[in-house]
């Protein structure tokens, strides 16, 4: 079995034509989703960039591999127990491995974050370029491309490729971004919210988008969201990331089909996260447990499996995607990762065709004989703010612990139905709902720790020094005092000495 997993940094699915954009951003994922399962509601557990991808090679919560901030306390990969390589708690690279699988990564993330855990397990490391993380879409296919027509016809392979573009800043060819000058933008933000935001005072907010003017800023991406002109230009760059991103996807489809073997790959699509534009004021960044944030697209076309160009609305987290690659290759999913498998909503006849041949694995949590029962997600996120988050079919509940440079309440709660850009606070409206809400995390939390022992909870280590790494207090006080935004300084240095 081959099975190519390909990882895009920042990518929302409502910026996807499969998924309803205008635009044509996505024309070889909109192929991909036309030949197998799109899931509408599935969702990174723990944001951004590390903890997401620390569940990705883990199959945990960030809440059980420890790495919920991008370093610093709360940013430690964890492994429970004394073994260096834990059975229960094996990393997806080895586990596969062992299998008797080939394991490639393509991706310099380790390097970017300095994670070195990323790199455990995997046969063969494509880190391509010393840029870390800063390599547009040519760069990477630059080593794609040659795996492929060398060891693309082997078998039993996991092959990872991830792509940057949709991540600010937008560095793709200015002709990407141009295409969509004369097209209909995305309706919010509309001109008077952007007008109602020119009062936030936190990084990434409209007046402030940018925490220092670099070298490095794009010519095409604005200086400020002063207006709905600028979100446009801003949401153009974005698209055009997108656009860069999905040509050279094709190339990788196309390589496969040189090789006459392409509708034998199995295909996984999926992000890290998602990315906000102008929702709770913020733009071009992944920094709070917002949808904006959280929701992630999921494409899984497996050949002889799934369905084609088929739907799946269950609310599903990226650590059941894990379970899923486990599964798919009959390896049992261990009682230490936390998803469950996917198989059986990939087509009519998959749970059949696959419990039958899994008829003697060791039964799991992530068995295709499961019963799947998730009515709602548990989300979190720790480096810009600490937060914890329930999303439900209605509601989208956030419990804030430290607002960190935002203006957040510490309860807030969105009416999906009617406000999906989550935009008004109704907490006080439906205490009920509230209270419901709280409680499940309080229950998720503890049952984390049941399932898992006595665990260090890095949402705990994170509060104990506040959710500052790229900017620390100091150093934004002296920022907004040098744009002569004194007032603004001092509520911010009473707010922090409330906390600390």
């Amino acid at each position: 079995m081959r099975i190519v997993y390909i990882d895009v940094d920042s990518l929302r699915p409502d910026h996807l034509g499969c998924y309803g954009y205008d635009r044509e951003t996505s024309p070889n994922i909109n192929r991909l989703a036309s030949e197998g399962v799109r899931f509408t509601r599935a969702y990174c557990e723990g944001s951004p960039c590390v903890p997401s991808r620390a569940s990705f090679v883990s199959g945990r919560f960030a809440i059980n591999h420890g790495a919920l901030t991008h370093f610093g306390p709360g940013g430690s990969f964890y492994v429970p127990g004394e073994e260096r390589y834990s059975r229960r708690y094996p990393l997806l690279s080895r586990y596969l491995r062992e299998a008797g699988y080939k394991t490639v990564t393509i991706s310099s993330f380790g390097d970017r974050h300095q994670a070195w855990w990323f790199f455990g397990g995997w046969n063969e490391i494509y880190s391509h370029t010393l840029k870390a993380g800063n390599e547009d879409a040519n760069e990477v296919n630059e080593a794609v491309l040659p795996w492929i027509q060398a060891h693309g016809k082997d078998d039993n392979y996991f092959l990872h490729i991830q792509y940057w573009d949709p991540h600010g800043f937008y560095t793709c060819p200015d002709e990407f971004a141009n295409q969509f000058a004369n097209q209909p933008a995305p309706l919010y933000p509309d001109e008077e919210t952007i007008q109602k935001q020119q009062s936030d005072i936190f990084p990434r907010s409209a007046r402030l988008f940018h925490w220092a003017i670099t070298p490095n800023i794009p010519k095409k991406m604005p200086l400020e969201i002063q207006s709905r002109k600028d979100f446009v230009r801003l949401i153009n760059g974005y698209d055009g990331g997108i656009a860069f991103m999905d040509w050279h996807l094709g190339q990788v489809f196309e390589a496969y089909r040189q090789l006459g073997i392409e509708d034998e790959v199995c295909f996984i699509l999926s992000a890290d996260h998602g990315e906000s534009f102008g929702e709770q004021g913020i733009y071009m960044e992944h920094g709070m447990a917002t949808e904006s944030v959280h929701h992630v697209p999921l494409i899984i076309r497996i050949p002889g499996v799934t369905d084609m160009g088929t739907m799946c609305d269950d609310f599903v987290y990226n650590v059941d995607v894990v379970a899923t690659i486990a599964d798919l290759v009959g390896l049992p999913v261990p009682d230490g990762w936390d998803g469950q498998s996917l198989l059986p909503k990939l087509s009519a006849t998959a749970s059949g065709a696959m419990s039958a041949e899994h008829a003697n694995d060791t039964p799991t949590n992530g068995s295709p004989s499961a019963t799947w029962q998730r009515d709602k997600l548990v989300l979190e996120h720790g480096l810009y703010a600490c937060q914890r988050a329930v999303r439900d079919q209605r509601w989208y509940f956030i419990r804030t612990y430290d607002q960190g440079f935002y203006d957040f309440p510490s309860i807030t709660l969105y009416d999906m139905e009617t406000d999906p850009w989550q935009t008004t606070n109704v907490a006080s409206e439906h205490p009920q709902v509230v209270q419901e809400m709280d409680h499940a995390i309080s229950n998720w939390v503890q049952a984390n720790r049941d399932k898992h022992g006595v665990i260090p909870d890095p949402m705990e280590a994170i509060l104990d020094t506040g959710p500052y790494r790229y900017i620390n207090e100091a150093a934004w006080i002296a920022h907004l005092r040098e744009l002569g935004l004194e007032d603004a300084a001092r509520r911010f240095e009473r707010r922090r000495r409330s906390v600390y």
